[in-house]
């Protein structure tokens, strides 16, 4: 009994249950121990106790990195995205190499986080988001290029969900929603909450698909929608128009979809894709209501001698010449399509490297302008397209620069700037949801992730529809102002 007495002092265990006691009986809580096991709960230290990494799939049967991280909260799961159109200047994404998966087994970035962040991170403070990333990215990692942090000893891919996972926990910790969190950490809670658009990817071309079709993606942005939950019924909506006409057009066997769950009709002409969207529009009724986004992804055919081979599919002698165009040409194509169609964004309209053009078709005012490979979420390329007005616009893909922190860091220079921010998903995605909580928090008023089709896609889109419940009247939908919604500080 002694030792029982002993151990009951020196934790405070008795004054400790005499207080939650104390305070259920003066809540006069129907059912006492919901609220004394809350009060406990609250009571137990802000601590993170285990972290354990493995090696699980992405949507494309690629391996990628999975990370828990266990609290006195709970465990907290979250995993890392990949991409196949990758831009030259993100952060690392650490692969085995050999034979194993093709070379792309991810074991050395799980052994990282088992073997050197998470010995170091535990009994630490979850909710020291900030604190915690600058450890991870600076003092156990420490690679540093012209760009900053580029995470070549970790590895990005070792780096981010370990942050991502945090992240959750510290939300869990507060013992608020992960959006709600996300903005506190950008210091922006209080503000109003935006619901985004979401920019639906019904055509697949481009590195995400098996057909000639140069530019990427095909998107469509329900704009006249007055909530995300209307948003999502018209984008599926049109959806599954476009699908039954391409069925009719091209055949059953033209109804495949590629990576990220757009149809991939074999169609090589850019026009005859927007015609293809603004068929189905029509067809659903919702013509005026839905306008039309690319991401073109340039950097793909992007070629030695500074052309852009829009036929860079095909080899040999059926390659036609006349769709190797210059820089200019491009940038009148694009502005031809903003005249003709609905189309009010344009990701990377040329390469990753290619200032100039991206800046001139920038400055004409054509629609809204995203940089992605030419980004990479970067705050130091963000704050050189700032200065040069390059672009207007931030596609956010947390796995390009490697940590919530810095990701929050580029987004808030975007802002500053009037800049739209468009949060992305990657064309290897996982089943986590995180970037919808993301887009909430950070009210960037876009998101891409994908057709309503495929698990991977949907899962953002549904946790959007249950955010949007559970925020209520308190949440507005971007709408029309979707290319720019400031921060309220």
């Amino acid at each position: 009994m002694n030792e029982i007495e002993a151990y009951l002092k020196e934790h405070g265990v008795k004054q400790a249950v005499e207080k939650i006691v104390n305070a259920a009986v003066k809540e006069k809580a129907p059912e006492p121990f919901s609220v004394m096991s809350k009060l406990l709960l609250d009571m137990t230290p802000s601590q993170i106790l285990s972290i354990k990494a493995r090696q699980i799939l992405d949507s494309r049967g690629n391996p990628t990195v999975e990370v828990d991280v266990t609290t006195y909260r709970g465990m907290f799961r979250a995993s890392c995205p990949s991409g196949a159109s990758t831009g030259v200047y993100e952060a690392l994404e650490l692969r085995d190499g050999g034979t194993d998966y093709m070379g792309k087994g991810v074991s050395k970035a799980v052994s990282h986080i088992n073997k050197l962040i998470a010995p170091k991170l535990i009994g630490k403070d979850p909710c020291s988001q900030a604190v915690l990333d600058e450890y991870m990215v600076q003092d156990l990692d420490g690679t540093e290029n012209e760009w900053g942090f580029c995470k070549t000893k970790l590895g990005a891919n070792a780096i981010l969900p370990v942050s991502m996972a945090l992240c959750k926990a510290g939300a869990a910790q507060k013992g608020v929603p992960l959006h709600q969190h996300i903005a506190q950490l950008a210091g922006i809670d209080g503000g109003k909450v935006v619901m985004p658009v979401p920019a639906f990817n019904i055509i697949n071309g481009g590195s995400h698909a098996g057909n000639k079709l140069p530019m990427q993606e095909f998107m469509i942005l329900p704009t006249g929608a007055s909530s995300f939950k209307e948003a999502l019924k018209m984008g599926t909506e049109i959806y599954h128009n476009l699908k039954a006409i391409i069925k009719e057009k091209y055949g059953l066997d033209s109804t495949a979809v590629g990576d990220e769950g757009g149809f991939a009709p074999n169609i090589l002409d850019n026009k005859e894709g927007l015609e293809l969207v603004v068929e189905a529009i029509e067809a659903a009724g919702y013509t005026g209501k839905v306008q039309i986004g690319m991401d073109v992804a340039a950097s793909e055919f992007f070629t030695e001698d500074k052309m852009y081979d829009l036929d860079f599919k095909t080899e040999g002698e059926e390659k036609n010449a006349d769709l190797k165009v210059s820089g200019d040409t491009l940038c009148d194509m694009y502005k031809g399509w903003c005249e003709e169609y609905p189309l009010v964004s344009v990701e990377d309209p040329f390469d990753q490297d290619d200032w100039e053009n991206t800046a001139a078709f920038t400055a004409a005012e054509a629609c809204q302008v995203v940089g992605d490979d030419l980004l990479v979420t970067n705050p130091k390329r963000v704050q050189k397209a700032i200065e040069e007005k390059t672009c207007n616009a931030l596609l956010l893909k947390i796995n390009q620069i490697g940590s919530i922190t810095e990701a929050i860091e580029a987004v808030g220079m975007a802002k500053a700037a009037g800049w739209g921010v468009m949060t992305s998903h990657r064309s290897g995605e996982t089943e986590d949801s995180f970037i919808a909580d993301l887009a909430v928090g950070l009210n960037c008023g876009q998101i891409k992730t994908g057709a309503p089709c495929r698990g991977e896609r949907t899962a953002k889109y549904n946790q959007l529809l249950r955010i949007e419940e559970e925020l209520g009247d308190a949440a507005t939908y971007a709408g029309a102002d979707f290319k720019y919604i400031p921060w309220s500080k």
